[in-house]
């Protein structure tokens, strides 16, 4: 009986450490942005990028714009690209010619916005038909780009032609966060749940699904709500660091849904945005919208 005990006692003990973290706080940026909803890591030029949506989420008044921030948490450029709308996700496409810029892909309301990144030049700009509220970007293996629009519950892919037709659409998905999980062929995407004015709606939570690429089917991870998902992303580890934005919460979750809360990042409301993780310098940052900064926390 003794041996049994001990055995389910390190049971626990190996369950609890697998989602063991240090996640002790690196550093904070100024309270500069003007809600910061999205940074994506640029390895070639060991920079931070963020989206600010600056006014209201949906107006399209050209107030938008995205900063440049260093590796120590300083704000290099503020408004580094300009006469934006209300910018959200981003995702970085490498170039295949190393001669030429990497592109950064931006959602802005109801348009895809692309820039080169060596000349900080918007370069082209593709409207989704029947678009409203373009949240995450992200990319796969091959380049194509994916946008998903929370109040469609759409999610569409740029083609080689400049379009940008629907990909995908289930009734109730409101893809907030997407993440491409090259590993399995899966989009991750994070529900938000039911989608209501003010957005904030913690009793009305989502959970993770996933989309395969190839035939479009779509699966629940888990079956029990989590929260209002925003950002996703590998822990390198077969599990991903998911925010929860009305609860400021950071999750751990495992590719079977299981789902353990590991920090929280504020006070409810606070907005805990689409973040990076960036492992080979055990950090990940978190835009904490309604403070108007970056936290980045060390992981290991």
């Amino acid at each position: 009986m003794k041996k049994l005990i001990k055995l389910i006692f390190a049971f626990v003990f190996i369950s609890n450490s697998a989602f063991a973290e240090d996640l002790s706080v690196a550093w904070e940026t100024e309270a500069a942005f003007k809600l910061p909803e999205s940074v994506i890591y640029d390895k070639k030029n060991d920079l931070l990028y963020v989206s600010n949506i600056a006014n209201h989420p949906f107006k399209k008044d050209g107030s938008g714009f995205i900063s440049k921030v260093n590796m120590q948490g300083e704000i290099v450029e503020l408004e580094w690209i300009k006469k934006l709308n209300a910018p959200k996700g981003l995702t970085i496409v490498p170039s295949k010619n190393p001669d030429e810029s990497d592109k950064l892909f931006i959602a802005d309301v109801d348009e895809l916005v692309e820039v080169d990144i060596d000349t900080a030049k918007i370069v082209n700009k593709y409207k989704a038909s029947g678009s409203v509220c373009m949240n995450d970007v992200t990319h796969d293996k091959y380049g194509n780009v994916y946008v998903g629009d929370t109040y469609t519950d759409s999610i569409y892919r740029l083609n080689s032609f400049g379009q940008i037709p629907l990909w995908f659409y289930s009734p109730g998905l409101a893809p907030n966060g997407i993440h491409i999980d090259n590993e399995t062929g899966k989009m991750i995407v994070g529900f938000w749940g039911a989608v209501m004015e003010g957005w904030g709606t913690p009793e009305l939570s989502g959970s993770l699904k996933s989309i395969d690429l190839n035939t479009k089917q779509l699966k629940d991870l888990g079956k029990k709500p989590i929260g209002n998902l925003d950002g996703i992303e590998s822990d390198g580890k077969g599990s991903y660091y998911v925010t929860d934005w009305s609860k400021t919460e950071l999750y751990k979750i495992k590719k079977s849904g299981s789902a353990k809360m590991i920090k929280k990042l504020g006070e409810d409301g606070k907005g805990a945005a689409d973040h990076e993780v960036v492992l080979d310098k055990n950090l990940m940052i978190i835009p904490i919208m309604v403070e108007n900064k970056l936290v980045a926390l060390n992981i290991n």
